[in-house]
């Protein structure tokens, strides 16, 4: 069974930056990754994916602001920039259902790495 492990939330002041990182720990094959928030009352939103080609999607309330890269063939990070007080929120990765050889992965969310972000 995939595992995902966050890291690299904590609290900033505004204008501030902070890198997430999530690692997937079996790595049956390469996943498609994406980064998801979710603040206190509200849904879960999309923040940023890289699938396995390397392409990469952004939330446009993130866009020019956060970074996403692929580490290795399973680790990502996000490199969020200019912070504001909008993006407190749980932060979530996710790899998307695939199948690797013989072996079904399912979708997969990590247990999320707090970021709060102070004006």
């Amino acid at each position: 069974q995939e595992r995902l492990v966050e890291s690299g939330g904590g609290s900033v002041q505004a204008g501030g930056s902070l890198r997430l990182s999530c690692a997937a720990s079996r790595n049956y094959c390469t996943y498609d990754m994406s980064w998801f928030r979710q603040a206190p009352g509200k849904e879960r939103e999309f923040v940023s994916r890289v699938d396995r080609d390397g392409r990469i999607e952004y939330a446009d309330s993130v866009n020019d602001r956060f970074t996403i890269s692929r580490y290795n063939t399973n680790t990502i990070r996000l490199q969020m920039n200019s912070l504001k007080s909008e993006d407190t929120a749980m932060y979530f990765c996710k790899i998307d259902e695939r199948r690797c050889g013989t072996w079904r992965v399912p979708t997969t969310w990590g247990q999320g790495t707090q970021v709060t972000v102070s004006s």
